[in-house]
């Protein structure tokens, strides 16, 4: 049998094509525009994204036997808001995850209804990112279109929707809404009266590993796929991620070093978190999960080793590197401000602790380390939570260092575990599609028969202590210059 994972990504979608066995046959992608009307503002067309689709399955089954296609599932960029209107026409462009228009919708939220009542409807405060605050957006800047909506989706139920005809959304993908009760996992009727919406104007909510329905028969002849093909429900970008690196059932924990940085950890049971200092999500595997997401990993070292150190050498800049835990730089990693756990858009990139003695290896070495104490930030968090967390699986382009997963293994004092499968977000939604068509009774059954460690790096006793001593410092860091990043922001507002 053959399975089908969709990954609806920002610039493009990712189509991977696997047997029972989880053997990958074929991947595809194709890319689509972006568009940034003002600035701060970003936005797509879904109307490419289906095209992008429509496209990659007739590619990606090119010589497949299509009649043992038995499944579709999808992982999403989240947040996103696609609006259609009474005949299921979308109404105007979505307006995506990583738009900034929405900061005094966030505040009218956070501070006008209250940040308490909103946790207590959502798990979550507002943040720009999220669906609730775009949906305001559009009610006090474009109210004819609020009007018209007769449907709000998500960017990866959108195209579902194209292939099934079924409105449906899964717990994990909407859980960044900030629309649904996360932990009864359906739709706050105190969110929805807060924005002014119905629940008849929503989708439908399902696990992400459901079916939702099958190939409409149109697609169905077009693609050449069998017309009982399930569509199953899919989720969120890092829930499918991390169904696709293992991280499932309870207390395990990912790591991803790809542009942001994300520390993942899968828990059997709900769980507030104090002043909302992670995201409390449901998660893709039937249960929840907690994330920290810092919006600078990989990205801060592609920014120095390319726009500074003017090289594409990344191994060879590492080479000098061999004082661990003894390096006196330090770096705070703020090139786009921060979310966890500082919540601060005014946070900026920021070196310090340089002398006479400074080496071009000594500065490369505190962008690494700097990286590895802001996701030991979220780690913090999450261990007060009460998990002990004892290994990592690690996941992004970052891991491809194994100077950086040392570095890792030592800051956190875990085990970083190395996987067999590179593929992440497409691979588990073809995961969740073998789950949701009975090829395996569940996620966590999958995941464990489908994903094995390869590799593991391991913490050293004297490393560990150095980097606890170093890591104390790096986080009195920030309080001492938020009064400046405060400064320097208001200087640039005037």
């Amino acid at each position: 049998m053959l399975y089908i994972g969709v990954d609806l990504g920002t610039s493009s979608v990712k189509l991977l094509l696997m047997d029972e066995k989880g053997d990958i046959k074929n991947i595809v992608t194709r890319e689509y525009p972006i568009s940034f009307p003002k600035p701060g503002w970003s936005e797509q067309n879904p109307e490419d994204w289906f095209e992008g689709l429509m496209e990659g399955l007739k590619a990606l089954t090119e010589g497949a036997d299509k009649s043992t296609v038995k499944g579709i599932s999808f992982s999403g960029q989240m947040h996103g808001m696609v609006i259609l209107d009474e005949e299921d026409k979308v109404i105007r462009p979505a307006i995506l995850w990583n738009d900034g228009r929405t900061q005094a919708e966030c505040d009218y939220l956070n501070y006008d209804i209250g940040r308490e009542k909103i946790s207590a409807y959502t798990g979550n405060m507002a943040l720009t990112g999220f669906t609730a605050p775009k949906l305001l957006w559009v009610k006090k800047h474009e109210p004819d279109n609020f009007m018209k909506i007769k449907k709000v989706m998500l960017p990866k139920d959108y195209i579902a929707y194209r292939l099934s005809g079924v409105h449906s959304t899964d717990v994990s993908d909407a859980s960044g809404m900030l629309l649904l009760d996360v932990k009864e996992k359906c739709w706050s009727k105190e969110m929805l009266d807060i924005i002014g919406l119905k629940e008849e104007q929503m989708a439908k909510v399902y696990e992400s590993y459901e079916v939702t329905g099958n190939i409409r028969a149109d697609i169905a002849g077009e693609l050449g796929l069998p017309v009982d093909c399930r569509i199953i429900a899919g989720g969120g970008d890092q829930a499918v991620a991390a169904v696709g690196t293992g991280t499932v059932g309870s207390g395990m924990c990912s790591v991803s070093l790809g542009t942001s940085g994300v520390v993942f950890v899968a828990s059997k049971d709900y769980s507030e978190i104090e002043d909302n200092a992670l995201h409390v999500f449901a998660h893709a595997d039937g249960r929840y999960h907690f994330m920290g997401v810092m919006l600078s990993a990989a990205a801060s070292n592609k920014w120095w080793m390319d726009e500074i150190l003017k090289t594409k050498e990344y191994a060879r800049e590492q080479q000098e590197i061999n004082k661990l835990g003894k390096n006196t730089v330090y770096f705070l990693p703020y090139l786009m401000g921060e979310r966890t756990p500082h919540n601060n858009p005014d946070a900026r990139g920021t070196f310090i602790g340089m002398t006479m003695d400074t080496t071009r290896a000594d500065m490369t070495q505190a962008v690494l380390e700097g990286v590895a104490f802001a996701l030991r930030d979220s780690f913090e968090i999450i261990k007060n939570t009460g998990l002990n967390i004892e290994r990592i699986r690690i996941n992004g382009g970052g891991a491809k260092s194994p100077l950086w997963c040392k570095i890792l293994a030592n800051v956190l004092n875990v085990k970083v575990d190395k996987i067999n499968s590179e593929e992440g977000p497409a691979f588990g939604a073809a995961i969740l599609a073998a789950v949701g068509c009975g090829e395996y009774p569940s996620v966590v059954e999958a995941s464990g028969k489908l994903i094995q460690v390869t590799e593991t790096t391991e913490p050293e006793a004297e490393t560990v202590i150095l980097y606890d001593k170093k890591y104390s410092v790096f986080k009195d860091i920030y309080p001492a210059l938020k009064p400046v990043y405060d400064q320097m922001a208001k200087e640039q507002s005037e």
